[in-house]
C-alpha cells in the first residue's frame, strides 16, 4: 500500500500493544513530564478483550509505578490463601510440602487477578493523566526513517480486499510517527519479529523458547470453592511426552480459572495439547472440583519460556522492546506480568531522558541496562536453568537440579552457571514414522468439550471477507512436507482448530485455514516444524473477545 498517501499524527512516544508494559510505560511517561505526547495503539476491540491472563500478580511491578494503586481501587481483590503443588498419576497425586522450595515459589503477598480487567484499569489511569489510547487500531506496518531507524508504524487499515489488494472501501489507515517506538505486542508480535530479524537482535543470545497456555474460566459448587486457593500441577496427562503442568486458581464468585501449559519443544508431532488440556480435566482430583460448574469462557495463547538467557538486544534505532516482546516470565513460578510492567517503567525513563536531552530515533541503551542489571534480571538469573534442566532431563531430575539451582541462586552463586537450550521448538519436532499415533479420549461435553465448541467460549470474530491473517511461505510445504513427514502436526497444535488437511475421495488432500477461528495464540508461528505459517496483524478488533480473563 506504498502508493496511498496516509495522514500523519506526530508525537514523542508510539507505543503498540495495550497490555501491561505499554501501559505502565505510557503511564510514567505522563508521570514524568505531562506535556509530553503519548499514544498507545490496541489491536483488541477494547483494552483486554486480547488479554488472556487468569494470573497470580506479583505486585512488585505495580508497587513500583503506582504506589497508591489500593487507594486508587486497582482490581487486585483476592489475596493469595494457600499454595498447593501436587505431582499426578492418572488416577491420583501426591502433595508436594512447600518447605523445601526456594523462598522465591512462596504467593504469599500476591493476588489472584484478570489481567483483563488490570489493564482496563491501567487504562483509565493513563487516560486521566492524558495518554491517548485508540483500540481497534492494529499495527500492520513499520515506518522507517531515512537513517534505516524505526520512526514509527501504519494502524488502522481497513477493507482490503480478500486476496490483500485495495479495494473501493479499503481505509488506508495512517501514520503515527514517534521520537520513539515502543512494542509491547505480547509474545511472538509480528512487528517485533521483524525488528527482531532486521537488526539481528537475537545474534548471541539462546533461541526463544515457549509454551502453549490453554485456560477455561469454571463457575463451580459454592461449596467446592475456597477463594485465594492457589494448585499448580506436573505430571499426568503429560507424563515423558511433553513438558508442562495445570494451574487452577479459585478467584472470587465461586469462579475458579483451570489452566494447562504444554512446553512447545516436544518431539512426537502427534501430541495434541487441547486434547492433553481436555483430557486433564478429567483426573479424579479436577473433576471432582468442577462436577456441577460449568465453563463459562476459554481461549489460549504461548508464553516465552526461554528466560534470561534467550532475551534478544532489547532496543535498535528508534524502538525498544518491552514485556513479552522481550520474553520475561519466570517459568517455575508462572509469572511475568510484574516484569513487564517494571520493563515499561524502565523503557519510559530511558525516553524521558533522551527527549530531553533532544535526542529521538536512536538506542535507549540505559533501557537495556536498567533490564538486564536490575529487578527484572534479577528476577530471572535466578531461574534461568530450570528450562533448560527440564528440557534434557525431563521432569524428576529437572525438580531436583532446579530446585538445588534456585536455592544457590538465591544464596548468591550458582553451581552450573547459565544452561543452554539448544534447538528452537519448531527444530525439536521429529518425524511422525519415530512415534506412535496417542489415542485421545472423546470429550464427553460435560468436563470436556471439543475444539469448535470452546472456540466459541473465546468469542472470537474476524471478518470473512478480509485477507487471511495467517501466510504460507510455500503453498506446497503443508502437504508435500509436513504431513507426509510430520503427520500434519498444524492440525493438532493448533489450538482452535484453524489448520486441516481435507481428503475428498479422488482429489488430492487439501490444506484449508480457517482463518476466522484463529485466537491469536501464535503457536503455528512458533511451532510449524518448517517454519512455513508467518502469523500477521488481522484488521483491528478482530480476534478474541475474552470476558473477565
Amino acid at each position: 500500500m506504498a502508493e496511498i498517501e496516509r495522514e500523519t499524527m506526530e508525537y514523542d512516544v508510539v507505543i503498540v500493544g495495550a497490555g501491561p508494559a505499554g501501559l505502565s510505560a505510557a503511564i510514567r511517561l505522563k508521570q514524568l513530564d505531562a506535556d509530553l505526547n503519548v499514544v498507545v495503539l490496541e489491536k483488541g476491540s477494547e483494552v483486554g478483550a486480547h488479554i488472556l491472563s487468569g494470573a497470580v500478580l506479583d505486585p512488585s511491578g505495580l508497587d513500583a509505578l503506582i504506589p497508591d494503586w489500593k487507594e486508587k481501587g486497582a482490581p487486585l481483590n483476592v489475596p493469595v490463601k494457600d499454595d498447593n503443588f501436587y505431582m499426578l498419576g492418572e488416577a491420583g497425586q501426591i502433595r508436594i510440602p512447600n518447605f523445601p522450595m526456594p523462598p522465591l515459589m512462596n504467593n504469599h503477598g500476591n493476588y489472584i487477578v484478570s489481567m483483563g480487567n488490570v489493564c482496563r484499569w491501567m487504562a483509565e489511569q493513563a487516560e486521566e493523566l492524558g495518554v491517548e489510547i485508540f483500540p481497534g487500531m492494529a499495527c500492520s506496518e513499520l515506518v522507517y526513517g531515512d537513517n534505516g531507524e524505526v520512526k514509527g508504524v501504519v494502524a488502522g487499515v481497513f477493507g482490503l480486499e480478500a486476496d490483500g489488494s485495495i479495494g473501493e472501501g479499503t481505509e488506508p489507515g495512517m501514520e503515527l510517527h514517534g521520537k520513539y517506538v515502543f512494542l509491547s505486542e505480547g509474545v511472538r508480535g509480528s512487528l517485533s519479529k521483524e525488528v527482531i530479524a532486521k537488526y539481528n537482535l537475537a545474534q548471541g543470545h539462546e533461541p526463544q523458547k515457549y509454551g502453549l497456555g490453554m485456560k477455561e474460566i469454571w463457575e463451580i459448587d459454592p461449596e467446592k470453592h475456597r477463594e485465594g486457593s492457589v494448585t499448580h500441577t506436573m505430571g499426568w496427562p503429560l507424563g515423558n511426552n511433553a513438558g508442562g503442568g495445570s494451574f487452577i486458581y479459585h478467584l472470587e464468585n465461586n469462579q475458579v480459572y483451570v489452566g494447562f501449559v504444554v512446553h512447545l519443544n516436544y518431539k512426537n508431532p502427534h501430541l495434541f495439547p487441547y486434547m492433553e488440556f481436555q483430557r486433564f480435566k478429567h483426573h479424579p482430583m479436577v473433576a471432582d472440583l468442577l462436577k456441577g460448574g460449568k465453563r463459562v469462557a476459554y481461549g489460549a495463547r504461548a508464553i516465552s519460556e526461554g528466560g534470561y538467557q534467550s532475551m534478544p538486544k532489547m532496543v535498535a534505532p528508534g524502538v525498544a522492546l518491552l514485556g513479552c516482546s522481550v520474553g520475561m516470565v519466570n517459568v517455575p513460578r508462572i509469572k511475568g506480568n510484574h516484569n513487564a510492567m517494571l520493563s515499561g517503567k524502565a523503557a519510559a525513563e530511558a525516553a524521558f531522558r533522551a527527549i530531553k536531552a533532544d535526542r529521538s530515533g536512536d538506542e535507549l541503551s540505559s533501557y537495556e541496562a536498567e533490564v538486564r542489571g536490575g529487578a527484572i534480571g534479577a528476577d530471572l538469573k535466578k531461574v534461568r536453568n530450570v528450562k533448560p534442566f527440564w528440557s534434557k532431563y525431563g521432569l524428576t531430575a529437572s525438580l531436583m537440579l532446579g530446585g538445588l539451582d534456585m536455592w544457590t541462586n538465591t544464596m548468591g552463586f550458582s553451581l552450573f552457571g547459565t544452561q543452554k537450550h539448544g534447538k528452537n521448538d519448531a527444530d525439536a519436532t521429529e518425524e511422525a514414522s519415530k512415534h506412535k499415533p496417542i489415542a485421545y479420549p472423546k470429550p464427553d461435553g460435560k468436563l470436556s468439550f471439543d475444539r469448535l465448541t470452546n472456540v466459541a467460549f473465546s468469542f472470537t470474530n474476524h471478518e470473512e471477507s478480509q485477507p487471511a491473517h495467517l501466510h504460507l511461505k510455500d503453498a506446497s510445504v503443508p502437504v508435500a512436507v509436513n504431513l507426509a513427514k510430520y503427520a500434519g502436526p498444524s492440525a493438532r497444535y493448533c489450538p482452535a482448530g484453524v489448520y486441516e488437511f481435507v481428503q475428498e475421495e479422488g482429489k488430492d488432500t487439501r490444506f484449508v485455514i480457517n482463518f476466522q477461528n484463529c485466537v491469536h495464540c501464535k503457536t503455528c508461528d512458533i511451532k510449524d516444524p518448517s517454519q512455513n505459517i508467518n502469523w500477521t496483524t488481522p484488521q483491528g478488533g478482530d480476534g478474541p473477545n475474552y470476558p473477565n480473563m
